[in-house]
């Protein structure tokens, strides 16, 4: 029989175990990019109220964690659920998110669940259909450095000459109010709204921007932000940060609908890695990929990318669920 509960200061010591196992499988079976929080930094998250954490029991024993946040965005995120127990994982995650469902029932009166199924999670996709989630198809596209296939497509990318009374500059904090603008009107109708309520109004993404720029997801990279201006109007917005010193992540990519189709998307993005390429090259930065994300069945996306060589890596179900009524 399982029991689930919050997890207490009383009972971290019977939880380290549980923890280094799923630190010991976060990349093999989660495709985690960078390792997780050591269990010190873990448990400083929790008394912090940065994350919270639901323990299944076995009798005496831990053999599963839930671990979620409501401290980062509008929306409730789900980080990740493990188990020691791989032979009945879609009855221990049953468990689990039943009792996170409760403990969060009056929160997602206002907020919804997200939760990225990576790895070995997107076999639970049957278990939380049932429980009402809605599914997001999420590809993740790397440009690698560690070998030169995507440097040669990079050099023969198809790159339309810039138009006239357009031009492409660096990220300057008196584009702030533009940014907002732009990523507002590139996404508020977007599958990316549905994980993240934020980008459906002003405010909203005025606070994801803020984050962006002050470093609060990852480091900021001003130079490698690209603004496309039209008649010295900001338009377009390509925004890049960097993780653990060496990744390089495509957080937002936003273009105002009338200047769409002309290829300008592709002209803000080679502008980016330009100088990530040149940092590399020039200062031997130890930059090892640039990666993003978009929807699987975003065709022209990929193209975008791909033309930019981009190589898809994996894809995962990126699971939702809609506000409670």
């Amino acid at each position: 029989m399982y029991i689930a509960k919050i997890l207490t200061a009383e009972e971290y010591h019977k939880f380290e175990k549980l923890y280094e196992d799923f630190r010991q499988k976060a990349a093999s079976e989660y495709n985690f990019e960078l390792e997780p929080l050591d269990f010190e930094g873990f448990l400083a998250a929790l008394d912090k109220d940065l994350i919270k954490c639901i323990v299944l029991f076995e009798g005496e024993e831990m053999v599963a964690f839930l671990v979620y946040t409501t401290a980062i965005s509008e929306a409730i995120e789900l980080n990740i659920i493990h188990s020691i127990k791989d032979d009945d994982f879609s009855t221990i995650a049953k468990e689990l998110l039943v009792k996170f469902l409760d403990i969060t029932d009056a929160l997602r009166r206002e907020k919804i669940v997200c939760y990225p199924m990576l790895g070995e999670q997107k076999n639970l996709i049957s278990v939380i259909a049932k429980l009402g989630f809605k599914f997001v198809g999420t590809e993740v596209l790397r440009f690698k450095f560690d070998t030169n296939a995507s440097r040669e497509i990079f050099s023969r990318a198809r790159v339309v000459p810039i138009p006239e009374d357009y031009k492409v500059v660096s990220w300057n904090n008196k584009y702030f109010d533009d940014a907002v603008r732009v990523i507002h009107e590139s996404f508020k109708d977007s599958s990316d709204a549905l994980f993240d309520p934020r980008f459906t109004t002003i405010e909203g993404t005025t606070d994801i921007i803020t984050k962006v720029v002050n470093d609060v997801y990852a480091e900021f990279m001003p130079n490698s932000t690209s603004v496309l201006l039209y008649n010295d109007e900001a338009v377009g917005f390509a925004f890049m940060n960097l993780t653990s010193g060496s990744i390089v992540n495509i957080p937002l990519v936003g273009i105002l609908s009338e200047h769409q189709g002309k290829g300008l998307s592709t002209i803000m993005l080679k502008h980016s890695m330009d100088y990530v390429i040149n940092a590399i090259d020039q200062y031997n930065t130890p930059i090892t990929e640039i990666n993003t994300t978009t929807e699987t069945n975003n065709l022209q996306a990929f193209r975008l990318y791909k033309n930019l060589g981009f190589i898809e890596d994996y894809s995962y179900p990126q699971a939702y669920l809609p506000v409670k009524n």
